[in-house]
């Protein structure tokens, strides 16, 4: 006889598969985004492994050749290999986007369902403070914090997690808002569960769709958001290779010398961005259940099935 864990672990694994093999039915173009992804991940994570040369191996002989065997992408006004800095561009990028993320998501999971479970007077001051702080243009706050703390992995990875925390909140507060009065909320207050419990085993587990929405959207916006702090100089230091601070340096001022060195940072920032943001995209309409083929729709098959099945039953 099988287990009540077994059946269980067995029917969470029949849906995931079901939602992947939809996925890759319904959504074409979100499988290429999920693969420039896994691209990204791979070369982010790989990348001293991949590259030919160093990311500041300079060689000032070599300065501004042209694309070659040696230097597949040429070589920048330093002398040092663009395709080797490219690659390691993509593991700021992917160090940066994802540690930032995971920061965005924990304050606006703690932000949105706390005011958005408890309410009152509590949500009402955090929401003021928040439209507040909506009401600045981001990139106004983020270059005005970063010239307070100064250029660095470390700091841009805080200031891009606490800033965007604070508003992706809103989405987090609005999922909350939309459950928290279901009979098994009301259930766990009426047998005495406390607040922290009743968010940490109900709310958080029932919102994990948008969350998850959420980390993938923002991913994206996070690693452009280096990109353009970057090229304004507010962001990583100049001996960090990063597809911002490339365009900004080597890339602006011997643009018309080189046009390769701001093309190909561009190019490589550009197609991460886009195929981040289609890959959300398509999560979204997977996952969210309210959507036209969310994970809550029946397919044909099963809905004429159970179309069948009423009618003999009312027969």
């Amino acid at each position: 006889m099988m287990g009540y864990s077994e059946k269980y672990t067995k029917i969470r694994r029949s849906r995931i598969t079901n939602v992947l093999i939809r996925f890759i039915k319904e959504k074409p173009m979100g499988v290429v985004g999920g693969l420039i992804v896994l691209l990204l991940l791979f070369v982010g994570i790989f990348s001293p492994f991949i590259a030919p040369y160093e990311m500041n191996d300079v060689n000032l002989a070599q300065r501004l050749e042209s694309p070659s065997i040696n230097h597949l992408l040429g070589t920048d006004h330093l002398g040092r290999d663009t395709f080797s800095r490219i690659l390691f561009g993509a593991r700021i990028s992917t160090v940066i986007g994802i540690s930032a993320t995971l920061i965005n998501i924990i304050i606006a999971t703690t932000i949105g369902a706390t005011t958005g479970f408890i309410g009152g007077k509590l949500d009402t001051i955090v929401q003021r403070f928040i439209d507040a702080w909506m009401s600045f243009p981001s990139l106004l706050i983020l270059i005005t914090v970063m010239s307070l703390v100064g250029t660095g992995i470390i700091q841009i990875i805080l200031v891009l997690g606490i800033s965007g925390g604070v508003a992706s909140s809103r989405v987090v507060r609005s999922a909350v808002i939309g459950i928290r009065e279901n009979l098994y909320i009301t259930a766990s207050k009426a047998i005495g569960v406390s607040t922290f419990k009743t968010l940490l085993n109900h709310v958080v587990p029932n919102i994990l769709a948008p969350i998850i929405i959420i980390f993938s959207t923002t991913i994206g916006s996070v690693i452009l958001s280096e990109a353009a702090l970057s090229f304004l100089g507010f962001g990583l230091p100049p001996d960090v290779a990063s597809w911002g601070g490339m365009l900004s340096a080597e890339g602006r001022q011997y643009m018309e010398l080189a046009p390769r060195l701001a093309l190909w940072p561009g190019f490589c920032l550009t197609i991460v961005v886009w195929g981040l943001n289609i890959f959300g995209d398509a999560l979204r309409d997977i996952l969210d259940p309210r959507l036209r083929g969310g994970i809550g729709r029946l397919d044909s098959h099963k809905a004429s099935k159970l179309k069948i099945t009423k009618q003999k039953a009312s027969l």
